[in-house]
């Protein structure tokens, strides 16, 4: 396909796949999230006027959303800088981040936060949701979305010459737009010509994931180099997860550590605990999918960063592999699902 044929493409540059280490495949360090806030449900708590306080932490934990404030991460980046240490210390080897333009992509900032901590840092081209559509990009056609996605990937992102190594998260949202089905078909040509890794933001219905999955395999999309996310406020019936599994993509449950009594964005779903998320996946394996299976937890807001008395990027290593190991995965099995199925997936063919 290209020079990257068998590397994974870091923002440090290519590397051997062997040195990936235990990878989260859905992480953010830097970006804002403005573009999904969600003003809380009239009728509630009060919005505390600093939430960034002990006696407030629960409400934000529920209420992430609700306080602008906590959608700025790029506002944190010592912070998160500190946090990759810790994560590195605690056996991580590598993140993916799937920040894309529409939501403050900052390339420098990861390749800076990549040689400070040691941790290799994938960054992720192309375009997340409708509304973070520019209209210049709701006018462009597929070839010429396809062309930005690809020079994103060969010869660098946002001006910066920093090379992404992922596309995506390309992000969807339900229905499907028609900019949004553009740029899904823009993603497949792209990665028909480069044989790269790709990760969906499915729209939130459990019919969305399958309905990209449909619209990328019309335009020549690799379904089996493509990571389906967010299933773990997605799909819900343990049957339509297994019919699911049979498109053949990685199935992601990455939202460990949040853990909400109302989702904002539908209050028809009950969100899953982690031992839900555990539950789960101990489903997929004994079905036969544990080449599968990739985790992370979708940090994208400061309250999940430790300093604010969350989780950080460390809790799957911390705390869910060693729960993992006492509801039936063996060491194997987990080794599979933060190493060898990154691995694979993030090696250019």
């Amino acid at each position: 396909m290209t020079e990257l044929s068998g590397k994974v493409q870091t923002v440090l540059g290519p590397i051997d796949p062997d040195q990936l280490g235990r990878t989260m495949t859905h992480e953010h360090l830097t970006m804002t999230f403005e573009c999904c806030y969600f003003s809380p449900s009239p009728g509630g708590d009060k919005v505390p006027e600093n939430p960034f306080q002990m006696n407030h932490m629960f409400w934000l934990r529920q209420n992430p959303y609700g306080n602008h404030e906590n959608l700025l991460l790029q506002q944190e980046n010592s912070a998160v800088r500190e946090e990759l240490l810790a994560y590195k210390e605690a056996g991580g080897g590598a993140i993916v981040e799937n920040t894309t333009s529409g939501i403050d992509r900052d390339m420098s900032t990861l390749r800076q936060m990549s040689h400070d901590t040691g941790v290799h840092v994938i960054g992720g081209a192309g375009f997340y949701v409708d509304s973070t559509h520019t209209e210049a990009t709701k006018g462009m056609s597929v070839e010429e979305l396809s062309d930005i996605i690809v020079g994103e990937v060969l010869r660098g992102a946002d001006g910066t010459g920093i090379r992404c190594g992922v596309i995506g998260e390309i992000g969807t949202s339900w229905p499907i737009t028609d900019s949004e089905k553009r740029v899904l078909r823009a993603t497949a040509h792209a990665q028909a010509q480069l044989g790269c890794p790709v990760i969906i933001h499915p729209g939130r219905n459990p019919a969305a994931p399958a309905q990209v999955v449909r619209v990328l395999q019309e335009a020549g999309g690799d379904i089996g180099k493509t990571v389906m996310s967010h299933l773990d406020r997605t799909i819900f019936d343990p049957g339509e997860l297994l019919e699911f599994a049979k498109q053949g993509c990685y199935l992601e449950y990455d939202l460990f550590g949040m853990e909400l009594l109302n989702y904002p964005y539908d209050l028809n779903v009950d969100m899953p605990s982690d031992s839900q998320r555990v539950q789960a996946l101990v489903l997929l394996v004994k079905e036969g999918y544990e080449d599968h299976i990739v985790v992370a937890h979708d940090i994208h807001t400061k309250n999940r960063l430790t300093k604010y008395g969350g989780h950080g990027y460390s809790h799957i290593l911390k705390n869910i592999v060693p729960k993992m190991l006492t509801r039936g995965f063996t060491q194997s099995q987990v080794d599979k699902v933060l190493i060898d199925n990154p691995k694979r997936w993030l090696t250019f063919k």
